[in-house]
């Protein structure tokens, strides 16, 4: 049997926690762009202040895995979560800067319910993070960004099946085609972040 000794480290824990958070917080703007009582470019600068804040959270997971001798799981692990959590960030700002330098008021309909797919993953995500700390009860986490990755599959495939129908005009196309790629690859990056999670928990179990 082999044993393997881990310190008491909750540094990192603290640290995902806090990333995973943030996202939270970005999904939770780019939804606020669909509503037309706010002003875009107040929720873009919040954007780039969450995105910011973000970043600095990943500069802080990087610095302390290069300055710790024994780490809670495998370095390779810790930069992948890391570099996952910061791209789902990276497409979600895209997504608000693209609104905004767009000026596009007009979604299709089927793009809030991708958008909530989105806050869905980001709040599971967030919740489950803590659960790194003892590796269980996340099974459930990572078949429901899987389940969720495929409803937005076909939201996905239904809202360019509208862009394309004629209801748009070909400039309008481009625009949302844009912002829509942006977002399924926010929540393709997602089960990225949960696959990754998996890999940890089957090597740690």
């Amino acid at each position: 049997m082999r044993f393997r000794i881990r310190p008491v480290e909750t540094t990192f824990y603290d640290l995902f926690t806090e990333s995973a958070q943030h996202l939270v917080k970005g999904a939770d703007l780019l939804a606020q762009v669909l509503d037309m009582d706010v002003t875009n470019g107040d929720i873009a600068e919040r954007m780039r202040e969450a995105e910011h804040q973000a970043d600095e959270t990943t500069h802080r997971i990087i610095k302390r895995v290069n300055s710790t001798f024994i780490t809670p799981f495998d370095r390779e692990d810790i930069y992948a979560l890391a570099s996952g959590l910061d791209d789902v960030m990276d497409h979600m700002d895209e997504a608000v800067d693209s609104i905004v330098l767009y000026g596009v008021t007009d979604f299709p309909e089927a793009f809030a319910g991708q958008v909530a797919v989105l806050q869905r993953a980001a709040q599971l995500t967030a919740e489950a993070m803590p659960r790194l700390r003892t590796m269980k009860d996340l099974e459930e986490f990572w078949i429901e960004i899987n389940r969720l990755e495929n409803e937005g599959d076909r939201n996905h495939r239904r809202i360019l099946a509208h862009l394309f129908d004629g209801s748009y005009k070909a400039m309008a196309v481009l625009k949302l085609k844009d912002i829509v790629e942006s977002v399924e690859s926010a929540i393709d990056a997602f089960e990225s972040v949960a696959n990754t999670i998996e890999q940890i928990a089957v090597k740690e179990s």
